[in-house]
């Protein structure tokens, strides 16, 4: 199992965390099912950027990202060199860093 220190987040996560990830799971859903509810407006489908994450460390221990994932990116709140999608980032055996972004752009949530 990989280790993983989730940063404090004011609403999902005040105090932060340290967790564990299944090498191959999603970081979308190793977080969901360690009770960290990140949003994922659609679904894990790569069709938003509400799973927005930074990688404060392991970020190079990913495999890389795709194109349609590099496009939505350019659209989130905060962007950093070390985003990911959390839905398409998947945990590999490199232990990681996470910063969940304290915005994100739910056009749904939103009412846009």
């Amino acid at each position: 199992m990989t280790q993983i220190i989730v940063l404090p987040h004011v609403e999902l996560c005040p105090d932060g965390a340290l967790i564990e990830g299944q090498p191959g799971v999603s970081l979308c859903d190793t977080l969901l099912q360690n009770g960290i509810a990140i949003e994922h407006a659609c679904e894990k489908s790569c069709a938003c950027t509400t799973c927005h994450v930074i990688l404060r460390q392991g970020f190079g221990s990913l495999a890389p990202s795709e194109e349609l994932e590099d496009d939505l990116l350019d659209k989130a709140w905060g962007l950093e060199p070390n985003s990911r999608l959390s839905c398409q980032a998947l945990v590999g055996t490199e232990n990681l860093v996470v910063e969940i972004p304290k915005y994100t752009i739910n056009m749904v949530k939103e009412g846009h």
